[in-house]
């Protein structure tokens, strides 16, 4: 019962609001930024179903390696470290493939810096 309080519901619970929050950026704020940036490219933004899947297995990586960071770091650090591993890794390769609108990162930073802040938080005061 300890593992579920103390380890699987940190972890859920961070996923959840992970999932929230990448879903009310990409979605609400900043679809025509992507749609119109792909279309520029000549390829459809991808939105099926199965990306959407795609996003929840990220978001459950994303909330497991902001739990193991936690453990050893703390809330500022482990935001951060969080932050850099999740966020900015993915943004260097997106942009290397040329499938980055950079003019989102203006909106995408600070938003992504609250979401691993939150994610970092829940999961520090529940583990």
């Amino acid at each position: 019962m300890k593992t579920l309080k103390n380890t699987i519901l940190p972890i859920v619970l961070a996923t959840l609001w992970i999932s929230i929050s990448e879903f009310g950026r990409n979605e609400f704020l900043l679809k025509t930024y992507w749609t119109t940036h792909f279309e520029n490219l000549g390829i459809v933004f991808p939105s099926e179903p199965i990306n959407g899947a795609v996003w929840g297995l990220w978001s459950l990586c994303f909330a497991i390696a902001i739990f193991i960071i936690g453990k050893k770091f703390s809330l500022v650090q482990t935001t951060l470290l969080s932050w850099f591993v999740g966020f900015v890794l993915m943004w260097i390769s997106s942009g290397n493939m040329g499938v980055l609108p950079f003019g989102l990162l203006v909106y995408a930073v600070p938003l992504s810096l609250l979401e691993a802040f939150f994610a970092s938080y829940i999961i520090k005061k529940l583990s």
